[in-house]
């Protein structure tokens, strides 16, 4: 019988991913820019938390934010239209996550001189988790009313991210959400992780989590 070779598909894809990822860490930090790679399901608030951090962080540093979608260029507006930030939008052709590759595409676009860089990744709790992008900061946004419990059954994006954002804490009252569990769920996938409670909508806690990326920038 014939021999042939039999390829893992899987394996290779993310071992090249892995070392493209890497290289492209050590890219970002010779340019002393922070990338930020923002996971989290469709409608935690991601833009909104987002539009909040850039507008209390913008007048010190130099920002830009990429925008990824499967289609429409709605969230990238919206942050530039608010913001005044330099925003693009990237389009994965359907693909339900962005890779190294696409990152470094999306950078070229985006250009240089930039202190700190969000990459809104595709909303989903699982496919963004699995593909390194080369950020030098993962976080992962879970808002209350998506339930307490979601570190359990999405660890890899919690094991993956330094920091965990729960956000809409403005709607506690209204939803059955334990912050105390969820927070020992957090640190039981990751116990390194920083957990941060906030509201974009009312800004309670807010200072909180910009003086956590100011800490952040500076260890460039």
């Amino acid at each position: 019988m014939q021999q042939v070779k039999t390829i893992l598909l899987s394996k290779s894809v993310f071992e090249d991913n892995d070392a493209q990822a890497e290289q492209l860490r050590c890219d970002l930090r010779k340019k002393g820019t922070c990338l930020v790679n923002v996971m989290s399901s469709p409608g935690s608030g991601k833009t909104t938390l987002l539009v909040a951090l850039i507008n209390a962080l913008k007048r010190d540093y130099s920002i830009g934010v990429m925008e990824a979608d499967i289609d429409s260029d709605k969230d990238a507006v919206t942050v530039a239209e608010k913001t005044g930030v330099r925003s693009i939008q990237l389009h994965t052709g359907g693909m339900c996550h962005l890779d190294a590759g696409m990152t470094r595409q999306g950078l070229k676009e985006l250009g240089d001189g930039l202190d700190l860089i969000f990459l809104e990744n595709v909303g989903n709790l699982v496919c963004p988790a699995e593909y390194d992008t080369g950020a030098t900061v993962n976080m992962v946004i879970l808002s209350v009313p998506e339930g307490n419990d979601k570190p359990l059954k999405y660890p890899l994006v919690f094991e993956n991210s330094e920091l965990a954002v729960i956000s809409k804490t403005d709607t506690l009252p209204y939803f059955s959400f334990d912050m105390d569990e969820c927070r020992d769920y957090i640190k039981a996938r990751n116990a390194g992780a920083s957990v941060i409670a906030v509201s974009a909508k009312t800004g309670d806690n807010m200072d909180e989590l910009v003086s956590w990326f100011i800490r952040k920038i500076s260890e460039r």
